[in-house]
């Protein structure tokens, strides 16, 4: 079935840049789309952006506008976060998710089915 593994998060100063990466492996019997979400120490899980199942469409939480972009290329079986211009309050897990249900599944964490075991970003001078 679908598994999702992130990579890519680390250690940065603040303004720096980082790229996140999900392989998805395993077989979807649709088209689907994908999510990303970050969860910070005492907070609630936060939405960042969402990309439809052929990277047509995307859509971003205000607080990573203009900084994070979100993207996929399938013939790799990966979805990318690249986030620009870090700053402390980015400090997070990362995770990925994929709605086996939805083409373009936007901001609401209970239409994800399959998640990823996270990636820590941390952003500190």
């Amino acid at each position: 079935q679908v598994q999702l593994v992130e990579s890519g998060g680390g250690l940065v100063q603040p303004g720096d840049s980082l790229t996140l990466s999900c392989v998805v492996s395993g077989r979807a019997e649709r088209p689907y789309g994908m999510g990303w979400f970050r969860q910070a120490p005492g907070a609630e899980r936060e939405y960042i952006s969402t990309i439809d199942s052929l990277g047509r469409s995307t859509h971003y939480a205000d607080s990573v506008k203009g900084r994070f972009t979100i993207s996929r290329d399938n013939s790799k079986n990966t979805v990318y976060l690249q986030m620009n211009s870090l700053l402390p309050e980015d400090t997070a897990v990362y995770y990925c998710a994929a709605s086996l249900k939805w083409a373009f599944p936007g901001n609401s964490a209970r239409v994800y089915d399959v998640w990823g075991q996270g990636t820590r970003v941390t952003v500190s001078s």
